[in-house]
């Protein structure tokens, strides 16, 4: 089997070295293991610093379009190289490298298709109070809502099965990590979770400017996740609320005029009326894009398929010896438009 180590890096020249140096040569269970770089639009020489190192692959985007589309960008070319497994790290170097042969296990071993790198973030001396409360309520609030069982759910420490690969879409251009969890559960993937360790912080976060906002942000894209693949739910709690909220007022009025004290109070009847018909427009919303999300699942359906057909075309070609990185040998880069 053949596993491809992908590193997303966005102006990371000073930091790559030491990422390359720790990453494993050899993985049990793997006859190959190969190294690919997304530098994604970096102005400091990272894809240059890249090649010197003997990185196998290299793929560029002339622009820098965001962590999102780097990740995908790194497994479109992971496929298309005959990656069995694809592992995804920082390159900051965040993570522990020594602990990809424990992130691949699992599925070597057959139980799971997605393995998740749990950074235990409520022992780390360097997390923020406010970070790690953060940390805990979003992982609580992804792993109720892809029914996945993860300690770590905004973690880009992530091993992928070539099945995954395949089946994710990754839609968001801010952050994959929460996105990719959703898809996962909802698309029957068996999702596995294994405890990493974290190297000192060599910077500050280039993700997002303030807590707050990544917090901002990360919500947006959870809640348009779960609203692409549960939408009858999300619509239907939204009209049964607004419908509840709308009777309150129309029982207090009927309340009244059966007393014989309604008089100037019609517009508890108005407001009630109101809400009401919100709520029934709501559910409607609901039925036309649950309707909406059988169609999109018929789509991605065929883009597995089409994807399937043009991995097995390129397979023979991805099957071509790479050069082994310590012999630094000019690497393999292709340019992306962006």
């Amino acid at each position: 089997m053949k596993a491809i180590i992908q590193i997303p890096c966005f102006n990371e020249r000073a930091t790559l070295p030491q990422v390359i140096a720790d990453l494993p040569r050899e993985l049990p269970g793997f006859s190959r293991v190969e190294f690919l770089v997304v530098d994604d639009g970096s102005t400091d020489g990272t894809a240059e610093v890249a090649r010197e190192l003997g990185v196998h692959h290299v793929v560029r985007h002339r622009r820098n379009r965001g962590l999102a589309r780097a990740f995908r960008t790194g497994l479109d070319a992971a496929l298309r190289l005959g990656a069995d497994v694809i592992v995804n790290t920082d390159g900051d170097n965040q993570y522990a490298a020594a602990d990809i042969a424990a992130l691949v296990r699992p599925i070597v071993e057959g139980r799971a298709d997605v393995v998740i790198g749990d950074r235990q973030t409520a022992r780390q001396p360097h997390f923020s109070p406010t970070k790690k409360l953060l940390q805990r309520l979003g992982t609580a609030v992804v792993r109720q809502l892809s029914g996945t069982d993860v300690g770590d759910a905004v973690s880009g420490f992530r091993a992928l099965s070539r099945e995954a690969a395949i089946r994710l879409n990754i839609v968001s251009s801010f952050s994959y990590t929460t996105e990719m969890l959703i898809q996962a559960g909802h698309k029957g993937l068996a999702v596995a979770s294994v405890p990493v360790r974290v190297n000192p912080a060599t910077r500050e976060s280039r993700l997002f400017r303030s807590t707050w906002r990544f917090v901002e942000r990360s919500a947006t894209t959870i809640l348009r996740m779960y609203a692409m693949y549960k939408p009858l739910r999300v619509f239907l709690t939204m009209g049964v609320l607004l419908g509840l909220a709308g009777a309150v007022p129309i029982f207090r009025f009927l309340w009244l005029w059966a007393t014989g004290a309604a008089g100037g109070h019609v517009q508890s009847l108005l407001l009630g009326g109101v809400l009401v018909i919100l709520g029934f427009i709501t559910l409607v919303i609901g039925i036309v894009a649950d309707l909406i999300g059988f169609n999109r699942q018929i789509l991605e359906l065929t883009l597995e398929s089409v994807r399937r057909q043009e991995l097995d075309a390129a397979r023979p070609a991805a099957a071509e010896p790479a050069p082994a990185p310590e012999r630094r040998t000019p690497a393999l880069e292709r340019s992306e438009a962006g």
